[in-house]
């Protein structure tokens, strides 16, 4: 079963998809934000993630009144509030990524935040592991008829199957994903891909957030019809999400391998290849 965003087919057969979550990674500062497209661009990245959420609906006036320094201000409701990007900015943003011909979609917290990106009529939409058990904003993401993609970190098998239930197998991806800032190896369990795959009949990608880009490659040889990779400028900003990034040239080099890695993959027919035939004739002795 394929899912269709934006004209591109994304299942077991065709090339993955790779999405450059940016998220709050911009600072609130609409300059890194562009740097950041231009960076997913460059290493052929075929679509850009944000992140969009009502402050006030997200959080109680408790957590957001908990002192915590930050640019913005003093306490927690300084820092959310800051990094949010309002419609002025998502217009500069949709302008933009038209302009360089990417496609951007984001992770709504809230049902209020799904009506917000509505009105740029973006691709699809992605449930944050965080959301995964909010029954409701599910429905409304649906309510859409967007391709819908559920990020199921921090979440038991249990909790995936009721996901799924709610939201339906039509027009669904599935991302395996670990929620640890940055993930450690041994917490990755790449091997439940499959088995998301075997269990759901789904596209399943994966969204991680490891350092290196090695285990983003396996995923992809273990099935992985979509990577999302958090990206920044460089790990050493300021923010939350940084260190769990990666930088230009390892988004770059995560491209290349890859693609490397799909062309690698073959058919699974074995046959002797053309080039084979005078390294055959040079060194079998018996049965060539």
């Amino acid at each position: 079963m394929n899912v269709t965003i934006s004209g591109r087919s994304i299942g077991s057969e065709d090339p993955c998809y790779v999405v450059a979550e940016i998220g709050i990674n911009h600072n609130g500062d609409m300059e890194i934000a562009k740097k950041l497209i231009d960076v997913a661009v460059s290493a052929g990245c075929e679509a850009v993630k944000f992140q969009k959420r009502t402050v006030d609906v997200v959080y109680t006036p408790e957590e957001l009144n908990k002192p915590r320094e930050n640019p913005f201000g003093p306490t927690n409701g300084d820092l959310k509030r800051g990094l949010e990007f309002g419609k002025a900015q998502y217009q500069e943003i949709d302008a933009y990524c038209k302009q360089k011909n990417v496609v951007w979609f984001a992770s709504p917290w809230d049902e209020a935040s799904v009506d917000f990106l509505e009105e740029f009529d973006i691709p699809c939409y992605k449930v944050a592991s965080a959301s995964l058990t909010d029954d409701n904003l599910l429905r409304h993401m649906r309510s859409t008829g967007k391709p819908v993609i559920l990020s199921t970190g921090m979440s038991t098998m249990e909790q995936i199957d009721h996901a799924v239930a709610v939201l339906g197998r039509d027009e669904l991806i599935i991302l395996h994903a670990t929620s640890t800032y940055p993930a450690n190896y041994n917490e990755l369990n790449l091997r439940v891909i499959p088995v998301l795959a075997e269990r759901f009949r789904v596209p399943v990608g994966y969204s991680g957030h490891e350092t290196g880009i090695a285990s983003s490659v396996a995923a992809v040889a273990l099935g992985a019809a979509m990577v999302e990779r958090h990206l920044t400028l460089d790990r050493a900003m300021w923010g939350s999400d940084q260190a769990a990034s990666l930088e230009p040239n390892g988004i770059t080099r995560l491209l290349r391998d890859i693609r490397l890695i799909e062309t690698a993959m073959g058919d699974g027919e074995k046959r002797l290849y053309e080039r084979e035939v005078p390294v055959m004739e040079k060194l079998r002795r018996v049965g060539r």
